[in-house]
């Protein structure tokens, strides 16, 4: 129940005399029993409550109102065992399925026991999870319960093949094709050959899809949405990691310069647009401080990034410190996109494309 200092309990001893009336008549109400301890206060001797002794289970369902989340509990517990009487860690798989529906903790024991059979049979990669010829079992259901079902067959690796292989969307840039009648978008999945109408001597990768899919028109240009951490899925095509120039535009936050260290970590040979202290101090009246969802950026220890240039590690770092005092994050669709479109002409004209950046020796566009 805490227990307040000396001072604090002889200040505002007519609250705590108050506190003391309340647990007493809850606890009579419940049916339950108090510890207490002596204190001093005001040179006289009182007795404070300091705990209120549940004694079991089943007690504490009543005072809480979940009598009928504990029957739940102690049923699926029971099933649990009963049909796995080797399961390690059982608390932890009931504490997860104790919210569970019906339907849904039954399809979770077919589930295991489906793949505990398999398994025993020596069946391995030959289902993807939308294949698995479980009633009621769907993809997204059970890719989201790998660890409950790999505990419950008791099988380290359910088996299953990959999901279908990334693929990659862009849009063409270039303003003759288009003049032409050729397609705008399009779309290349890894390990399909694709033939492009013309060889891109201009990519630009960008994390924010209306940014790809609205940039301005670029002589032999492609933009191409970026898929995320790793960059691996670019990476695969030689047609980006070929071309002259690849640029990467990514938000002015510790994610941005995290995901451009990665697109030249697996061989994308990116230079970065508008990622150095200069398009911060730019753009920062227009930066923020809350993700999507609405919640705080906080400050974390920066990751070792060695592809990152020198300008571009000072603002990352900056970014990260939590000494930082300025926006966290200046979002790209903040920047117009004929600036844009301006500063990617003039690194091509200059003819400073990148190519074969290593470690702590790229340069930048920003």
């Amino acid at each position: 129940m805490g227990q307040p200092g000396a001072a604090k309990l002889a200040s505002s001893f007519g609250d705590v005399a108050d506190l003391v009336a309340a647990w007493r008549k809850q606890a009579d109400q419940d049916d339950l029993t108090l510890s207490w301890r002596g204190r001093r206060v005001h040179s006289t001797d009182q007795q404070l409550p300091t705990h209120l002794v549940v004694p079991d289970i089943d007690t504490a369902a009543r005072i809480t109102s979940w009598r009928e989340g504990l029957e739940t509990a102690r049923t699926r517990a029971r099933v649990l065992l009963e049909q796995h009487p080797d399961l390690r860690a059982a608390p932890t798989v009931l504490r997860k399925v104790i919210d569970y529906d019906a339907t849904d903790f039954d399809l979770l024991l077919r589930a295991a026991r489906w793949f505990a059979d398999r398994a025993a049979a020596g069946t391995v990669g030959v289902l993807t999870p939308r294949q698995v010829p479980i009633e009621g079992l769907h993809a997204k259901w059970l890719n989201t319960r790998h660890a409950l079902v790999r505990s419950l067959s008791g099988v380290d690796d359910l088996g299953l093949l990959p999901p279908h292989p990334p693929r990659l969307h862009f849009t063409y840039l270039d303003p003759a094709h288009l003049a032409a009648g050729g397609r705008r978008h399009d779309c290349a999945t890894v390990g399909d050959r694709i033939q492009l109408p013309y060889a891109p001597r201009l990519v630009v990768i960008s994390e924010n899809k209306d940014t790809a899919i609205h940039f301005p028109p670029l002589s032999y240009g492609v933009a191409v949405e970026g898929s995320g951490r790793g960059g691996s899925t670019a990476a695969t095509f030689e047609w980006i990691t070929g071309a002259d120039a690849v640029i990467y535009w990514g938000d002015m936050d510790a994610d941005g310069f995290e995901i451009l260290d990665e697109f030249r970590a697996v061989g994308v040979p990116a230079r970065s647009l508008f990622m150095d202290h200069a398009a911060y101090d730019r753009w920062e009246p227009y930066g923020t401080d809350v993700d999507r969802h609405g919640k705080p950026l906080q400050p974390r220890a920066p990751r070792p990034a060695p592809y990152l240039t020198s300008a571009e590690r000072t603002l990352y770092e900056d970014l990260c410190s939590p000494s930082w005092r300025h926006h966290r994050r200046i979002e790209q669709e903040r920047i117009p996109l004929d600036l844009a479109r301006a500063a990617v002409s003039n690194i091509c004209t200059l003819g400073e494309g990148a190519a074969s950046l290593g470690p702590s020796e790229q340069t930048h566009a920003g």
